[in-house]
């Protein structure tokens, strides 16, 4: 999943203490210097930005070619490029790359292929840092949370058809992954705690956003769009508010799935 909510500078923040958190993990398992960091699913880029100031290079690499035009747009990092390509295919030497990093990307990987490339092109010591969060978040405002989140859990519910294997990976805090991670050093941390404010309209943006839903929305068009505008007014009903750009609080956590390749 991944909305523009979630690129503004709150969110800059969040990677920026995970971020922290994976450098440190990498400066215990490995050491300095860090050279090649790797940023797979790399999107517009927001996650290799961070990057760059601790690494010799960064690659980020991903899919969609618009994305990657979003992310070279961006001036001031000579030591970022940008490739198209995927996780399950890497253009690195055995041996080679310090960190590879997915953020909130990993849950789309083929997850043997993704690991066979991992323990390729990773460093003797080189780590995996794979971050994420589910859509399982809670809603706050005024006295009405729990109606709140019903109406949230009824809307889930209505797009069960529709949700992948890949959004239940996500939702699991990537758990089969993890537990074939082949490096006996790996962890999970569970890092950080977010509650942030979100309009109205902001909120149905991201529910829209929901892969499961886009799913829904090919298939019937109209009864998505009428499921979307039903949840926007029975929220707003259940504020006692009219205006969609009313702000109510979004409270969400971030995982991150952290392994070391034996020395």
């Amino acid at each position: 999943m991944s909305f523009l909510l979630f690129e503004g500078k709150h969110h800059a923040s969040i990677y920026q203490k995970v971020t922290d958190i994976v450098l440190n993990y990498l400066n215990q398992k490995k050491g300095k210097p860090h050279m090649l960091a790797v940023d797979l699913g790399c999107g517009t880029g927001q996650n290799s930005r961070l990057l760059a100031p601790h690494f010799k290079e960064v690659v980020g690499i991903d899919v969609s070619e618009s994305q990657l035009e979003e992310a070279r747009a961006v001036s001031g990092y000579p030591n970022i490029t940008y490739r198209k390509g995927t996780a399950e295919e890497l253009p690195f030497p055995d041996s080679s790359v310090d960190l590879l990093t997915a953020a909130s990307a990993a849950h789309w990987f083929d997850q043997a292929r993704f690991l066979v490339e991992a323990a390729r092109v990773l460093k003797p010591g080189g780590c995996m840092a794979l971050l994420g969060y589910t859509d399982s978040f809670s809603l706050r405002y005024g006295s009405c949370d729990d109606r709140l989140n019903l109406i949230h859990a009824e809307f889930k519910k209505s797009l069960l058809p529709y949700t992948s294997t890949r959004v239940a990976v996500a939702d699991s805090k990537l758990q089969d992954l993890y537990a074939a991670i082949p490096f006996p050093e790996k962890e999970r941390v569970d890092c950080v705690q977010v509650s942030q404010p979100i309009s109205v309209r902001a909120l149905v943006g991201f529910l829209e956003s929901f892969s499961m839903y886009q799913a829904y929305s090919r298939s019937e068009p109209q009864a998505a769009s009428s499921l979307l505008l039903n949840t926007q007014n029975r929220l707003l009903e259940e504020m006692g508010v009219t205006s969609p750009d009313t702000e109510m609080e979004i409270h969400l956590g971030y995982f991150c799935v952290l392994a070391s390749k034996p020395k």
